[in-house]
């Protein structure tokens, strides 16, 4: 019991040292979407400098995900909810993935230009395809988190912004950036601007309106080719932007669950991929995340909680 309980500390102490820290003014060396973090060791000092590169530092990790209570928590909770409003298991996955970020909030820093950062919110994206065809466009879906926020809220948000792509064909704003550059200014003056953009983006200069919805500047990326019945999958990270972590989210499928005693049990399940900056922080931290996001999924009623709830795990 009391192991529990300075764990317990431990983890508030964390998550009120980056409340602390992201309530700060402005220093010398913050980014607008993220304050330095000068007080490290030198260990994730020294690393961002000698693997100056996101994509030579991904981790790979991958679990299966009992979604038995899910199916229980959708079907209670779109009971009396019709067509595209209703609460997606992707949405569910994107809210856990959200609160997993605030209680683990190693997982919400950034490298950028050979520094380590905090990130100053927790936001989570996605791509949302306008109609199931391969000349179809896609628009981009950005979804930011308060302490407070909840499931419902989060779902609201997922639902507005996917209404304003598929139904009404509004364009996000970042979209509309890369058309501009790509359709109105000559092929060989876009070049040499977008190599510019690529030096600020480095040094946290790239203006917002260009960026405002670009999933490359989010605490995570999520893609759900489940409802493409595909398997999950390795996704790359990118050294554009700020990204740290991506979550692959494969198809609902039977598979045989085991219990102590050996014996077997079908059950409906996901497979899951994790992709992860490992400068970030070391294995036993990014095991206990994926050991909350597991739980979070396995356990929805957890999900009803704000997302500044703490859960034991």
């Amino acid at each position: 019991m009391e192991e529990t309980v300075e764990k317990s500390e431990q983890k508030k102490s964390e998550i009120e040292q980056v409340r602390e820290l992201i309530s700060r003014k402005r220093r010398h060396g913050d980014r607008w979407d993220g304050h330095l973090l000068r007080d490290i060791d030198s260990m994730h000092f020294i690393m961002p400098i000698i693997y100056p590169n996101r994509c030579d530092n991904e981790a790979f990790i991958s679990d299966v995900i009992d979604v038995t209570k899910l199916n229980a928590y959708l079907e209670e909770k779109n009971r009396d909810v019709a067509g595209m409003k209703r609460l997606s298991p992707f949405t569910v996955i994107l809210y856990a993935a959200m609160k997993t970020i605030y209680l683990r909030p190693r997982m919400n820093r950034f490298i950028a230009n050979n520094n380590l950062y905090q990130r100053n919110e927790i936001s989570a994206a996605f791509t949302i395809k306008t109609h199931l065809r391969d000349d179809s466009d896609e628009g981009l879906a950005f979804i930011h988190a308060r302490d407070e926020s909840t499931l419902d809220d989060i779902w609201a948000d997922v639902n507005r912004q996917v209404g304003l792509v598929r139904e009404s064909g509004q364009i996000d704003p970042s979209t509309q950036a890369m058309d501009f550059f790509t359709k109105k200014v000559p092929r060989f003056i876009s070049k040499s601007i977008i190599k510019f953009v690529r030096v600020l983006d480095r040094h946290g200069k790239v203006p917002r309106s260009l960026i405002e919805t670009d999933p490359y500047y989010s605490s995570v990326v999520l893609t759900y080719v489940g409802s493409l019945r595909m398997q999950s999958g390795y996704h790359h990270l990118t050294n554009w932007g700020t990204n740290s972590f991506f979550i692959s989210v494969g198809e609902k499928k039977l598979r045989p669950f085991y219990d102590r005693r050996g014996n077997v049990e079908m059950r409906d399940s996901i497979d899951v991929s994790f992709i992860i900056d490992e400068r970030l922080a070391d294995g036993f931290y990014y095991a206990k995340t994926i050991r909350l996001f597991k739980k979070l999924m396995e356990n929805p009623e957890l999900l009803e909680r704000p997302l500044c709830e703490e859960v034991s795990f």
